[in-house]
């Protein structure tokens, strides 16, 4: 799957979080990326002063970073906000989090560098899955300590499962043949603001919610075929007149379902009942 920052549709995020489809970065998002770097890249060559960029976070935006100091900055901004609690989220759940994570940074809007996205696909395909714990917060400037636990993982700290183990983050990365990454200026705050965690478990849990709807529908079916039944009461013109959509979206599943049933041709006419 090419992954160009265009939105990805609850399917598409199946594909990867369940069924292991290898992603790989656009082209076409090469140049974007390099080039929202090169200005971040002319920000800490230069004397302009940039929140996040150059200080601090917070109440302490008007602290003033020195330039030696950016790394240690941004490693110390993901190693702080890495505080989640609880047991780790499932693997599926994971795997959607940095699909989608991965996803938007390609649009090269946050100043991170390629070989960081690049890493965390990488992950991906490899199926090294950081251990992010379930409870943390999120919607508050983003989904800050999931992403924090996700974001360890690519400087080599924190854990990962792979192949079944519970592993420190290097020895995972080593494994799989993979290197940590050192983050530059403002990279920790690219990958600790967004919403992905959310999307992620959201997203799953809405498709597995789609899906089941589809599943008692087919059960709704057999069971008024087993009962010999009437499907009179799916009729379009009865659905039609309660303005409900979902109610109309199930009667008309339930209409195709039960449209060439042999099963109802028997007792369609002299139903004594």
């Amino acid at each position: 799957m090419e992954l160009t920052g265009q939105p990805l549709s609850l399917l598409a995020i199946a594909e990867v979080a369940l069924g292991r489809v290898a992603v790989r970065i656009g082209p076409e998002a090469h140049e974007r990326i390099q080039a929202s770097r090169a200005v971040i890249e002319q920000i800490t060559n230069g004397d302009v002063v940039v929140y996040g960029v150059n200080t601090g976070f917070g109440k302490l935006a008007d602290i003033h970073v020195a330039r030696s100091d950016l790394r240690q900055l941004q490693l110390n901004l993901v190693r702080s906000h890495a505080c989640g609690i609880g047991r780790p989220l499932a693997e599926a759940e994971v795997r959607a989090m940095m699909l989608l994570r991965a996803n938007v940074l390609t649009l090269g809007f946050s100043g991170i560098r390629l070989e960081v996205i690049d890493l965390l696909t990488q992950m991906l395909n490899r199926g090294v899955h950081p251990m992010i714990p379930e409870k943390g917060s999120v919607g508050a400037s983003g989904d800050l300590a999931p992403l924090a636990h996700l974001s360890l993982a690519l400087v080599g700290e924190g854990e990962c499962f792979y192949n079944g183990e519970r592993l420190d983050s290097a020895t995972a990365l080593r494994r799989a043949d993979l290197q940590p990454v050192t983050l530059e200026a403002k990279e920790g705050l690219a990958l600790l603001n967004g919403t992905q965690a959310m999307h992620a478990v959201g997203g799953l849990a809405l498709l597995r919610a789609k899906r089941l709807s589809r599943v008692a529908d087919v059960a709704g079916a057999m069971s008024l075929e087993a009962l010999l039944g009437t499907p009179v009461a799916f009729d379009a013109r009865i659905q039609n007149a309660r303005p409900h959509p979902g109610q109309q979206a199930a009667a008309e599943h339930l209409r195709i379902l039960l449209r060439a049933s042999e099963i109802r041709e028997t007792h369609k006419e002299g139903d004594p009942r």
